[in-house]
């Protein structure tokens, strides 16, 4: 794409959003390039911190006069039409005049109402709460479709980027083995001390000295890696929430539903995701799956990038890209293309503008319940449990994330997002999924789009 004629075709045109959860890591990214870009314009930020929302704002560049704190419709209606306006009540984003809002709380139950309403009032909608879009992606998307209006995927969060590399690779004819991302936090190993880093935290990790090649039996390399981080942990309720997006949006499902999570090397990649017959861990093609880097101090991070494992073709074409650098496992039959990034707000605007001024969608205009992202009780939960979701990855306590392919869930399994922060009708056994019957408290509206979705 010719990222310079988003405008070209309207070229006074000015974008205008909304964003919700306007104070969070993600929403910085977006403000801080929005004030690089005069023609996208933030009409109107929402958050419960708004005095916290107002230093962010000036921090960044926005001059102090320009922002209008309004606690009411009225005040929405007679605020300047030029300035930012910062609210933290989202229902009053209807009475601002904007083209799309970007809903960034995290929060099931508010962003899903936030999110209607915007559709509903004819707004464009892109969504960066993974966790509204695991449970009512597919049915906002329809409703935008019915409103003639886009439900999107933010570019720069790792869903959209791998959402767009899979039909990239697709409109290529190229067979997709497997998909997926890095873990969030790279595993830093130092050959001469012997111990392994993940961001604050070190471990002696002596064993990975002769772990550094994957060897020929590559199950057995990947065994004896995780043993030697001694526990450490790697994985993340997000990464099961990312790849439930990444499956509405493309049809590709998980191998195993707790996923693979390989420690590996970004080299390795092309042998690791093979299928099992050539040596690899994979048992059937197209599927999605999240690594964990292993690198040495110095090396470049994967930065939370994506990548895909394809089947190569024609031996020469692919032996000539691998002189050339690319990565081909060692049988040459497979091929790893890779984006080693993901820059969040840095790179939204594009799904900004190509929704408003283009009418498309970052990821699927039509997806699907391909995969449900569930949960299974870490020990026994006990009747009249609140399954609180917090922490900085959502996790919801009490429950492990597992990622069901569609036709292999049980009936009545209930979306991990919905069953957060309500409450057990039932013992849960450690080991059991969590079903709708199971949960009580739920938002009806949540639970009603939910199955809807599924139809």
């Amino acid at each position: 794409m010719n990222f310079q004629l988003l405008f070209a075709d309207q070229p006074e045109r000015k974008v205008r959003y909304t964003l919700t959860g306007a104070k969070g890591g993600f929403a910085r990214t977006l403000l801080a390039q929005t004030r690089l870009m005069p023609r996208l314009v933030p009409a109107a930020l929402c958050d419960l911190d708004v005095p916290g929302l107002r230093a962010l704002c000036e921090e960044l560049g926005f001059p102090s006069a320009s922002l209008y704190e309004c606690l009411t419709a009225e005040e929405v209606a007679s605020a300047p039409p030029e300035g930012t306006l910062l609210v933290a009540d989202a229902s009053l984003l209807r009475h601002v005049h904007h083209d799309i809002l970007v809903e960034a709380t995290g929060n099931p139950k508010v962003g899903y109402r936030a999110a209607c309403e915007a559709i509903e009032s004819g707004r464009h909608v892109a969504m960066v709460s993974k966790e509204v879009d695991t449970v009512a992606g597919v049915t906002m998307s329809r409703m935008a479709a019915a409103k003639g209006v886009v439900y999107t995927t933010a570019d720069g969060d790792q869903p959209a980027n791998l959402i767009g590399w899979v039909s990239w690779a697709r409109t290529l004819g190229l067979e997709i083995i497997a998909a997926g991302k890095s873990g969030e936090y790279d595993l830093v190993f130092d050959p001469q001390t012997s111990m392994v880093r993940q961001l604050d935290e070190s471990i002696a990790a002596p064993a990975m000295v002769e772990l550094l090649m994957l060897g020929e039996n590559i199950p057995a390399t990947l065994a004896a890696r995780r043993m030697a981080l001694n526990g450490l942990k790697t994985n993340a309720t997000a990464d099961y929430c990312e790849m439930a997006v990444v499956a509405s949006n493309t049809g590709l499902v998980a191998d195993v539903e707790a996923m693979h999570y390989p420690v590996a090397r970004t080299a390795e990649l092309a042998d690791i995701y093979a299928l099992r017959e050539d040596g690899g861990i994979i048992h059937r093609p197209g599927v999605i799956d999240v690594f964990n880097l292993l690198r040495l101090p110095g090396e470049a991070s994967f930065a939370g990038g994506v990548f895909l494992v394809v089947r190569t073709g024609d031996a020469v074409t692919w032996q000539m890209l691998a002189h050339k650098g690319h990565v081909v496992s060692r049988n040459g039959r497979y091929a790893c293309l890779y984006l080693p990034y993901h820059f969040m707000g840095v790179e939204t605007p594009i799904s900004l503008l190509s929704a408003v001024l283009h009418g498309r969608a970052s990821g699927s205009d039509r997806p699907s319940q391909h995969a449900i992202l569930a949960g299974r009780a870490i020990d026994t939960i006990p009747a009249g449990t609140v399954l609180r979701m917090g922490g900085h990855h959502h996790d919801v306590t009490g429950v492990k994330p597992v990622l069901l392919g569609r036709p292999d869930a049980p009936a009545g399994v209930a979306p991990l997002y919905l069953a957060a922060h309500a409450r057990t009708t039932r013992d849960v056994q450690a080991g059991e999924l969590i079903q709708l019957d199971d949960i009580t408290g739920d938002d009806p509206a949540l639970r009603e789009a939910w199955l809807a979705g599924l139809q």
